[in-house]
């Protein structure tokens, strides 16, 4: 299972996040992203190239919460030229705004409300999201599991896979310790975001450092280090 790493904190990217990539380094992760709020355009684009120049793999997480905001979030992530854009909820036109670029699609199933995110949503409602978004062309979909408010994460999770198919599952939001993390293995997920967890020192609360976090959460999925999967295809 990937592990995503957010450069993020209380879903924004945080402001030193050009340093934290150089301190990173030596780890090599394979999965890098950031929120597209937190620092300016000009920060986000110097942060997409170094992530690429690392040689991971980019994502740019939506939080934007209208409508307008989140399609213009898709055009920053097309100019970006980041390789995964996760979140938001208008499918069709945020497909058509990456028609022809390397982003690859990953909406949000449910309904995903306010900042910080939370989700709503029964799993059969998750399974045929998931389901209609794969048809749409989309390359899988970026489940906010434990943000869930009226539903067990791991009936969200299960059911999502079942909607994807072959589509990759990635879990987001509140991935706090390795017991979730085996569990969303268990349940089906390809793969995992932490941000805050890192940056607070809760995921290993009896460490000091952001490399010693991360060490631990390679750990808990079963790497060294995080290395690039392919590309999915669109």
């Amino acid at each position: 299972m990937d592990f995503i790493f957010m450069l993020t904190r209380s879903d924004r990217t945080v402001e030193d996040c050009l340093e934290l990539m150089e301190q990173i380094a030596p780890l090599r992760l394979g999965h890098v992203g950031f929120k597209d709020i937190g620092v300016s355009l000009t920060v986000l684009d110097r942060l997409a190239q170094a992530i690429r120049d690392s040689g991971a793999i980019s994502y740019m997480e939506v939080v934007s919460t209208s409508p307008e905001d989140c399609l213009r979030s898709a055009r920053i992530a097309r100019d970006l030229g980041v390789d995964r854009l996760l979140g938001g909820t208008q499918v069709d036109e945020t497909l058509a705004i990456l028609e022809g670029s390397r982003t690859a699609y990953f909406p949000f199933p449910g309904r995903p409300v306010g900042h910080p995110t939370r989700l709503g949503g029964h799993p059969l409602e998750i399974e045929q999201h998931c389901r209609a978004f794969m048809r749409k062309g989309c390359a899988g979909v970026d489940l906010l599991a434990y943000r869930s408010t009226e539903a067990d994460p791991l009936d969200l999770v299960r059911a999502a896979r079942r909607g994807l198919g072959e589509g990759s599952l990635i879990a987001a939001g509140s991935v706090t310790s390795a017991e979730r993390i085996q569990a969303l293995r268990a349940a089906g997920a390809d793969a995992f975001t932490i941000g805050s967890a890192v940056f607070d020192g809760s995921f290993s609360p009896a460490k000091g450092s952001t490399l010693s976090q991360l060490a631990d959460v390679l750990a808990a999925c079963g790497s060294t280090a995080s290395e690039p999967a392919a590309a999915i295809p669109r």
